[in-house]
Parts: structure tokens; C-alpha cells; sequence
């Protein structure tokens, strides 16, 4: 595989920051005996295994040392690096790649904090389905400055055994939680499934408003949030907890399934049912579905910091990612199951056939940010 991706690679060149224009073979040199600081998300047992095996393959063909830097929320990678920006740091950075999407790449492209672009002269590029949007990021046009990894869509897990007509909308899941109480929860914002959860609630409650495709204004945001502050007023009362506690994330989400705690859990992940049935974390009768309207969806990207220090090591690290091999296994449903980004005649077993709902796009990036200070107002303490 490195042979081919090289051979491949010959003819690619990718402008540094400084417009020096590189062979891949020569960006293969360079990486050689990096370390690569991966800022990602560190909340799933199944992904933390799949990215310890990337970095076993990364070591083994490139000597490129892959080390996960585990964080809660990517928010705080971005944090750092405005102050490094602002510190006047410009290389020697302490983040080589993050894992990244919506409002923090636009915080990052709005702070001109990234590398590249680089994502086209990637050898592996060749195999992206074009016909996703890998182009955007919650409507932001990624300039090559971030390369897609997988396709997200929000939907619930539930127990056929014990939920077998689980709510297929936001209303049914209101009238469910009045009639079953302290049975539903959802995640804590800001973390992402729980700010995801809002959105898609916001959408639904709002019959997607054509403002949520715009910037925020103030106006926009009181109105247009009405219904769903109203909605979690009532919620909240008969949640799980009476509403007072909230999950962690993901993790302690399904968690509470497994318990029999609560009717539903909450992924990001059409698929990460299989690979929590697989190592033991959920029941075999648990079934993943989207509400009827569909999924909220969209794409999730690796980037690189502008000051990063091993840049090289970085782009050899993303573009094993974006290998039909590694794509191949993330999409695996006993491994991660994660739909690939990748057009599915390169890829093999079960990532071929991964499962995906259908569609609904997210809102502009600023509404996030809105939610969530809101949200802690309202309900925080």
C-alpha cells in the first residue's frame, strides 16, 4: 500500500505556508521520524482502539509516531491555538492535526489557524465520493483546508425488546416522555451530541426556518428558539433525572440504555449500535433509527494548525486515513462502523454496505454557539 500511494503520489505536489511546492515522496521524507499530536475527540472505546491501530500501521511504514491526544470538546484545542496565534507562536506549534467540524472550523478559518490547503494533493483524494458534500462545513466552504474523514447523522438507539415503536418525531417523543417519565434524556450542551440534539429539535419544532441556513441575529434567535425552549420546559420535567442531570455524552448515553435506565440513547453514528453490540456494550435486540423527517448529517474533517510542527507527519497521517484500507476498516461495523467519505468501490467487507438515513442538513455554525450559551442560561445550573 505505501508503494502504491507513493508511486501515486510521485506526480502531486502540496504548497507549504511558505508556497514551496513538495512531491508527495518528498512529504513522505519529511515525515519521516515525526511525531503527529492528534487532538480528537477521546469519548469512545471503539474509536480510541481504531486510531491505536492507525498509528501501529502509520509507525510500522512511515515511522510516523501517531499520538491521540485525547479531549472532551475540540473547542479547547481551538482555544490554545488562538493563543498561540496570539503569542506570536508561528511554528513549533503544539497540535499537529485535530479532528474537527461546524463551528470550530470556522473559528479556526476565521483565525486564519490552519495549513494548507493541502487535502487535493493528497494521493488518497483520488478514491473521495465527490458527491458528498466534502466541500462544505455547515454551509463554510472548506478551501482545502480540512479533509473529510466520515459522514455523521444523529439518530437513537433503542431496545426492540423493551421499545418496540420507539418515537419517530420530536412531538411523539414529548407525549412518550409524559407518558413514561424520567424514561429520556440527552446529552449535556455543549457536548456535541447534546447541542446536536438541540439543533435537530430546532429544525423540526421550526420546519427548518430558511434562517438557520444564515448568520444569527438576535432577532432571528429569539423568535425563531421559542418553540423549543417551550418544548424543553415541558421536557425537562418529565426527563430522566427530572431533567436536573444530564449525560456526560455518547458514552454514558448508551450506558443508561444498557442499564435499562432510559428508553433511548443518543450517537452520532448510524452504525456504532454493531460495534457496541460487538464489544459487549450494548444488547443484540438494540436497533438504531433516524426520525422520520431524517437525520441531522454532516460531513467530519481533519485538519492541520498553520504552526503545526510536524506538518508533514500530518499529511501522511491523513492521507492513511483517508486509505481504502483504513477506510475500509474505520467503516468495519464490528470496529467503528463509521460511513465512509470514500466511493464504495474501494472499499471492502462490511464498510461497503455501512447504513445511512436520510438527510437533513445542519444550520449555519454561529446557531451553535447561540444554543449553547442560552441553553446554560436557561438550564445550565
Amino acid at each position: 500500500m505505501k508503494k502504491l500511494l507513493s508511486t501515486l503520489g510521485i506526480l502531486a505536489t502540496t504548497l507549504t505556508a511558505s508556497g514551496y511546492a513538495e512531491t508527495w515522496q518528498e512529504v513522505e521524507q519529511q515525515a519521516d521520524g515525526q511525531t503527529v499530536y492528534f487532538h480528537a475527540w477521546g469519548g469512545s472505546q471503539e474509536i480510541n482502539r481504531y486510531l491505536q491501530w492507525a498509528g501501529s500501521e502509520l509507525k510500522a511504514r512511515y515511522n510516523v509516531t501517531l499520538n491521540h491526544v485525547k479531549v472532551s470538546d475540540i473547542a479547547q484545542t481551538t482555544a490554545r491555538l488562538i493563543a498561540e496565534k496570539a503569542a506570536g507562536k508561528n511554528s513549533g506549534g503544539s497540535v499537529d492535526m485535530v479532528w474537527i467540524n461546524g463551528e470550530n472550523f470556522k473559528s479556526m478559518k476565521d483565525n486564519q489557524l490552519l495549513f494548507g490547503p493541502f487535502v487535493e494533493q493528497l494521493p488518497s483524494w483520488q478514491y473521495v465520493d465527490k458527491s458528498l458534500p466534502v466541500t462544505v462545513d455547515f454551509s463554510v466552504a472548506t478551501d482545502g483546508l480540512e479533509a473529510p474523514w466520515g459522514v455523521g447523522q444523529l439518530v437513537f438507539i433503542h431496545d426492540a425488546q423493551n421499545l418496540n415503536n420507539p418515537p419517530r418525531s420530536f412531538a411523539e417523543m414529548l407525549s412518550y416522555a409524559k407518558a413514561f417519565p424520567n424514561r429520556l434524556t440527552y446529552p449535556r450542551p455543549p457536548e456535541f451530541h447534546g447541542t446536536s440534539f438541540l439543533k435537530a429539535m430546532l429544525i423540526e419544532l421550526t420546519q427548518n426556518d430558511p434562517a438557520l441556513q444564515k448568520p444569527v441575529s438576535d432577532a432571528d434567535f429569539a423568535k425563531i428558539t421559542q418553540p423549543l425552549w417551550a418544548y424543553l420546559d415541558q421536557f425537562h420535567k418529565v426527563a430522566w433525572r427530572g431533567g436536573k442531570q444530564f449525560p456526560a455524552g455518547t458514552a454514558e448515553s448508551l450506558q443508561l440504555l444498557d442499564d435499562g435506565q432510559t428508553d433511548l440513547a443518543i450517537t452520532f453514528n448510524p452504525n456504532a449500535v454493531f460495534s457496541a453490540q460487538a464489544s459487549g456494550n450494548l444488547a443484540p435486540t438494540t436497533k438504531a433509527y433516524a426520525m422520520d423527517a431524517g437525520a441531522l448529517s454532516n460531513i467530519h474533517f481533519l485538519a492541520i494548525p498553520w504552526n503545526a510542527n510536524a506538518s508533514a507527519g500530518a499529511r501522511v497521517a491523513i492521507n492513511f486515513l483517508l486509505s481504502p484500507e483504513a477506510q475500509s476498516r474505520k467503516g468495519d461495523l464490528n470496529i467503528w462502523g463509521d460511513p465512509s467519505v470514500l466511493n464504495s468501490q474501494y472499499l471492502s467487507g462490511s464498510a461497503k454496505n455501512t447504513q445511512q438515513f436520510k438527510s437533513i442538513a445542519e444550520p449555519h455554525p454561529s446557531w451553535q454557539s447561540a444554543l449553547e450559551k442560552e441553553w446554560l442560561k436557561r438550564y445550565g445550573n
